[in-house]
């Protein structure tokens, strides 16, 4: 009865039509399992449309799986589901797949320009302040590559958000602009 596994997009944000194909239920469907299950809360933006996580996402394939596969009640699932998440509540380091491309011949990865989380015009220069000198971290090849990885990860995924928020940013601005 196991159903087949469910690949989840690269993304920070999902639409509930997003989640419902994904899941393989209706809207209604998720609307309800939020009502009942208090760890699937998805945010809400201003316009009152429900932007789901990832993490929302699993929950709620992990919802689905118990109710229709395993056939809990939605009680036994809720319970399940508060074990499931106090057995796991400690952070988990996510090892994206190293792209064989960047490889070198001895299997080390290559340096790759990485994007920045400000514009040029956005940075600060803090001159004359007695910090001490970080250590090079590429040079002493300070982190694992899987942990260089997973920071570069989320550095587009933060590129991502800032990029969302400017847009939003620009929009309100229009609107005030307008008088709207």
């Amino acid at each position: 009865m196991g159903q087949p596994a469910v690949v989840i997009p690269e993304k920070i944000y999902f639409k509930i039509g997003e989640v419902c194909d994904l899941v393989g239920v209706q809207a209604h469907v998720l609307r309800y399992w939020e009502t009942e299950f208090p760890m699937l809360s998805p945010q809400k933006n201003r316009s009152g449309q429900r932007s789901y996580r990832r993490r929302d996402v699993e929950i709620a394939l992990r919802i689905k799986q118990l109710l229709y596969d395993e056939m809990f009640t939605i009680a036994g699932a809720k319970k399940k589901l508060q074990l499931e998440n106090r057995e796991t509540s400690r952070l988990k380091i996510v090892h994206p797949e190293p792209k064989e491309d960047r490889e070198t011949e001895h299997g080390h990865l290559r340096p790759v320009e990485n994007p920045t989380l400000f514009d040029e015009e956005e940075l600060v220069e803090f001159e004359d302040l007695d910090e001490p000198e970080l250590p090079n971290f590429e040079a002493q090849e300070f982190l694992s590559p899987e942990r260089r990885e997973a920071l570069k990860s989320l550095a587009a995924q933060l590129l991502e958000l800032r990029e969302m928020l400017k847009t939003d940013q620009t929009r309100e601005a229009e609107r005030h602009l307008l008088g709207r």
